[in-house]
């Protein structure tokens, strides 16, 4: 959220190390539009057969919209039965949409939560970190945050926000299950910036993300025999500037190529409105 951000900026400066080539990929090249102002504070992005849907994060109505990928203006809206505390991501199963409302800055929540829409039946899927020392607050310094899931093989995998540590560590969900979950990291990376979203399509996994001096970046990971991504091939790609594009929060990928949406940021001097981006394969 942006209070995080900013609070992150102003105060955290630290030595950014790019241990392996990164290559650049401006995103002024690639601006299909700003987004409609209903959709300022969009934090992630999904495509369902061929739909692109997005909403906002903490504090927003509980809606979500379905956009046009071609204007980004919205087509249509969809009511969530559940509050929207903090939400920050969203993936589908191809029938079902899920809401992940587990923003978690602070630290200290304890009613960490996915939501799946399937027409009418709105359901709530609750789990805890099985890890999580303590839940005293302790905000932007510590490694129980998330804003990112995709669906593969019929779970939920939730990809964190670590604040302490810049890596992102991987956890299964079950979604069927009624009980509240008890999660544990399956393997972990060292990005060097906070992933804000992820995205799963032909055996890659996307995240999107930006470090503590505001640059943005992409990575994409090629999944392995195993079902794993963080220990074989990836490329890392440099965006650019959250004040140029905004706060980027979300990605979803099709056949032809890669959706990228950053919501406002107007902070110190310095604004970028809510935008929809589109990066063709070809061009990678």
């Amino acid at each position: 959220m942006k209070k995080s951000f900013l609070i992150v900026f102003l105060c955290g400066f630290f030595t950014f190390s790019l241990a392996q080539k990164t290559k650049r990929l401006p995103l002024k090249n690639y601006k299909i539009a700003d987004l409609n102002d209903t959709l300022r504070e969009t934090s992630g992005l999904t495509l369902m057969n061929g739909r692109l849907y997005s909403f906002n994060d903490g504090g927003n109505p509980n809606e979500i919209y379905e956009i046009n990928p071609e204007n980004g203006q919205i087509i249509s809206t969809i009511k969530v039965d559940f509050p929207n505390r903090d939400w920050e991501a969203m993936t589908n199963d191809g029938q079902s949409l899920y809401i992940g409302d587990f923003g978690n800055n602070g630290g200290k929540r304890t009613d960490l939560a996915i939501y799946k829409i399937l027409d009418n039946s709105h359901q709530k899927i609750s789990f805890k970190y099985k890890n999580q020392p303590h839940f005293s607050f302790k905000k932007d310094k510590h490694d129980f945050d998330a804003e990112a899931m995709i669906f593969k093989d019929g779970k939920i995998y939730l990809f964190s926000k670590e604040w302490a540590s810049l890596k992102v560590s991987k956890y299964a969900i079950n979604p069927d299950a009624e009980e509240e979950q008890s999660i544990e990291k399956t393997e972990e990376f060292k990005t060097n910036f906070l992933v804000t979203d992820a995205f799963y399509f032909n055996k890659k996994l996307y995240l999107v993300g930006y470090n503590k001096i505001a640059k943005v970046f992409l990575m994409i990971f090629d999944e392995d025999e195993n079902g794993n991504f963080f220990a074989g091939k990836y490329t890392k790609y440099k965006l650019g500037s959250v004040f140029k594009y905004g706060q980027i929060e979300g990605v979803a990928v099709d056949e032809k190529g890669i959706y990228i949406s950053g919501e406002e940021f107007k902070k110190i001097g310095f604004q970028a409105k809510q935008s929809l981006y589109f990066v063709p394969f070809e061009r990678l």
